[in-house]
């Protein structure tokens, strides 16, 4: 559609419009990003005679505007929070509407969505500079710096619960079941389900009717969702409405048997909503089919504050031709650019059961088939996620990661058990490995054949928790290995087809699944239970030459600012010979139009800047250098 940034490609109405001139296109659907929620997109496309699969410009107007839809939720009889009525425009009249309200408030552009340009301050500090990147990154997403400022309801006990629905053209509104979408960072959401384990009968109807009447009261036709911010004793208030599909859709399609997709298309063209459908009570969990829980799969580190990962996937495998009840909504294949102009999510994964313990073990299993190389994505979290005890319990909260790792997400292999179980498997893969290698190439490397009995050094070594050295002995076995790890009793460990990047074995009679991501010199770079690791297999002689290796000198992060990814360096926040304290703003960087701000780790003076503002820099390059 033009170059890679979005303003002059996919948010260009003019550029679309000759696409669907020169394609001869009679109806557009506009997915869940860009202009699906641009009322003068769906305005110019009735005016030339173009359906718009999605509502008209007027409900994107009064829905899409956070302003404008607060004021017709409470005409409609909509649970709202305590709010300021209308725009705010400068910090100062942020600080003075934040103490009216009282703290803490959530400031939200009122064009945004999925979790841009928004931002929680619980003190002034805080407010007066979420205020500004919450601006600015709102005028980048949407070319709308628009802001609202409101009470942020239930900061503790909170969850996100939202409600699908999709209108006709005869004043038919059909809300279904919700979807519990309170597990998110950054405002954005990370893994979502559907049903909730909260919402009783009743309140799940009290809360659809409330979105029928608000649907109703803006004329609203094609699919939307209204969210909403529940409580545990299941009090909710209207936070906005998306008027477009969602990203999360599939699990509603998958417990409810409706293609949303197909129904947008139905009623865009003026198909009233088949009867059945709406004499249904979705109330009802009797009318459910199942649970369904969908992870989205992002290019970015949760190591390192969720920061967005760009490049290249080198190697793609998804699960769900391998694996009953997987679903997997994506766009990209072996050797798709995750680029740093658009949002960093790959794949929408989502697992479907009878019964939420069923979906879960599922997501886990699926987890553990999925094979991404080439740049950092969030499986391990999204692993760690759906196997954490109080996610099982049902028990979740909009801060669910920010209470589950108040440290940062570090990618660690959980028990002593499950090292010992990813080094012996690595060990046996070696070995394996080594063995089958030689055996393929006619004896022509070096004729390895497998000792009876041997000894071996594995290193497991990660970024966040250093590395744990094990000493192994394993003795050959007819289909397998006996492998003691650390002088513990021995564990059977055998593996097939080791020449693929996904690692079947089996320990103790229970299956194990690991993945190769990359080899190294003396081993492997490996995942196994959602954690990514280095694994060192070192015979005797090897383990001591590794002692004369020169260690690689740490960059000294106190001297430098570096970037953590490519991106567009928005403002710098200093001069040369400015003095800087710990945690100053720097730079902010925008990366996947998100607004990154980077800091200084250490206090000193500046000594040179190495960009300027819309400069466009590369991962680890040195932005600022400290004398």
């Amino acid at each position: 559609m033009g170059p890679a940034a979005s303003a002059e490609s996919y948010l260009n109405i003019p550029r679309i419009m000759e696409a669907i001139k020169s394609t001869g296109a009679q109806a557009v659907h506009p997915g869940y990003g860009f202009l699906s929620e641009n009322a003068e997109f769906s305005q110019t496309l009735q005016d030339a005679g173009i359906e718009f699969i999605g509502p008209n410009a007027h409900a994107i107007r009064a829905m899409g505007d956070k302003i404008m839809s607060m004021r017709l939720a409470q005409e409609a009889g909509v649970s709202t929070a305590p709010r300021f009525d209308g725009e705010v425009d400068t910090v100062e009249h942020a600080l003075e509407i934040a103490r009216d309200i009282g703290y803490p408030i959530i400031m939200k552009a009122s064009a945004g969505g999925g979790g841009k340009g928004m931002r929680v301050a619980w003190d002034e500090s805080e407010l007066a500079e979420g205020f500004k990147l919450a601006r600015d990154e709102a005028m980048s997403s949407f070319g709308d710096n628009r802001m609202l400022i409101q009470a942020f309801v239930c900061p503790v006990d909170g969850r996100h619960i939202e409600i699908q629905l999709v209108g006709d053209k005869h004043g038919n509104v059909l809300t279904l079941p919700e979807r519990e979408c309170s597990i998110q960072r950054r405002n954005q959401k990370v893994v979502e389900e559907a049903p909730s384990v909260l919402l009783t009968p009743e309140t799940r109807r009290a809360m659809q009717e409330q979105s029928a009447s608000l649907a109703r009261a803006s004329g609203y036709h094609s699919a939307g969702t209204v969210e909403f911010l529940c409580d545990n004793e299941e009090n909710f208030y209207f936070l906005e409405m998306n008027t477009r599909l969602q990203v999360e859709h599939p699990v509603t399609e998958l417990i409810t048997g409706i293609d949303l997709v197909e129904l947008m298309i139905k009623t865009s063209a003026g198909h009233p909503i088949d009867q059945h459908l709406l004499d249904t009570d979705w109330s009802q969990p009797k009318n459910f089919n199942g649970w369904a829980i969908e992870s989205r799969v992002y290019a970015e580190d949760p190591t390192r504050d969720f920061l967005p990962s760009v490049g290249h996937l080198t190697r793609y495998i998804e699960p769900s031709t391998s694996l009953a009840g997987v679903r997997c909504d994506s766009g990209v294949t072996d050797g798709s650019e995750i680029s740093m102009y658009y949002d960093p999510m790959i794949c929408k994964l989502c697992t479907h059961a009878p019964d939420r313990a069923g979906a879960i073990d599922l997501m886990a299993k699926a987890l553990d088939y999925y094979v991404i190389e080439g740049l950092r994505h969030n499986i391990p979290l999204l692993h760690d996620i759906v196997n954490q005890d109080v996610f099982k319990s049902g028990a979740l909260t909009t801060n669910f990661i920010k209470d589950t790792y108040p440290d940062g997400f570090t990618s660690e292999l959980s028990t002593s058990a499950s090292q010992q179980l990813a080094a012996a498997s690595a060990l046996v893969h070696d070995m394996l490995r080594k063995e089958k290698v030689s055996f393929q190439s006619g004896g022509l490397v070096s004729g390895f054949q497998l000792p009876a009995s041997f000894e071996a050094s594995v290193k497991i070594s990660n970024a966040s928790t250093g590395t744990v050295e094990h000493v192994i002995h394993a003795e050959q076995t007819g289909d397998g290995l006996n492998v003691s790890v650390d002088g513990d009793a021995p564990i059977a460990v055998s593996s097939d087809d080791i020449m693929r990047p996904i690692i079947d074995a089996t320990v103790d009679s229970k299956p194990v699944r690991l993945q190769l991501l990359a080899e190294r010199s003396t081993g492997y770079t490996m995942q196994f239970q959602g954690s990514v690791f280095d694994v060192d297999v070192l015979n005797p002689s090897q383990r001591a030459a590794m002692a004369h290796m020169p260690v690689k000198a740490e960059l000294d992060l106190t001297k430098v600012v570096v970037s953590p990814i490519s991106g567009t360096i928005k403002s710098v926040s200093v001069s040369v010979g400015d003095s800087v304290a710990p945690g100053q703003e720097i730079v902010v960087l925008e990366a996947m139009k998100m607004h990154n701000v980077i800091r200084a780790a250490a206090a000193g003076t500046v000594k040179a800047i190495h960009f300027a503002e819309d400069d466009v820099t590369t991962a680890d390059a040195v932005i600022v250098e400290f004398e």
